[in-house]
């Protein structure tokens, strides 16, 4: 059976176990592999350490972009874009698998739903470097989001500690951080505190 938490939690996005062990000590319960730049023997070796460590931590570990590795390591999901077919994903990773899927707006995120996905991203909400070229899609997609799809979603692009709450009084109930990774504690605490 699918454990999907995605309420009041902190998504963790890193391509570093050492920046993972730490996001976990600060009570994150989700993590992303996301590395665009390695090859696949560093990717698995980095697997392998975060397999290692659910073995004495309870976390979601979801694998960015192979769904045929994903599903080889025993990761818990595998997150991935809009050039990659849901349908096709499920096919590879089997019904158990969490999937989650990128959507930059609104038709995006419907279609996500009606496709299989089991969550969402939302996002860049702000302009990231990590996506170049993506313009920022504002809270607006993060209220519409909140209203209208029934499905779990993940904020994400450029959030911190400076704009964290706006993006949770848009009803972000689960935030995603790449870059802000040194802040994942006082993140956690806003989110856990949020009361709107």
């Amino acid at each position: 059976m699918k454990k999907i938490p995605f309420t009041n939690d902190l998504y963790i996005v890193s391509d570093s176990v050492h920046i993972i062990k730490r996001a976990l000590d600060d009570g994150s319960k989700i993590v992303q592999l996301r590395d665009k730049t390695a090859d696949e023997g560093k990717i698995l070796e980095t697997v392998r350490q975060i397999i290692d460590l659910k073995k004495v931590r309870d976390f979601i570990f979801i694998l960015n972009d192979d769904p045929v590795l994903a599903s080889r390591v025993g990761a818990d999901g595998v997150h991935i874009g809009q050039d990659t077919s849901t349908v096709e994903t499920r096919t590879i990773v089997g019904p158990s698998m969490i999937i989650g899927k990128t959507t930059h707006n609104l038709a995006q995120g419907e279609a996500a739903v009606i496709e299989g996905a089991d969550y969402i991203s939302v996002g860049p909400v702000y302009a990231t470097p990590t996506k170049p070229g993506r313009p920022a899609v504002g809270l607006g997609y993060v209220r519409e989001a909140a209203q209208y799809l029934e499905i779990p979603f993940v904020a994400i692009g450029g959030i911190n500690l400076s704009n964290i709450d706006e993006v949770l009084k848009a009803g972000a109930k689960t935030v995603a951080v790449v870059r802000a990774h040194n802040e994942t504690a006082e993140l956690l605490e806003r989110i856990k505190g949020a009361s709107w």
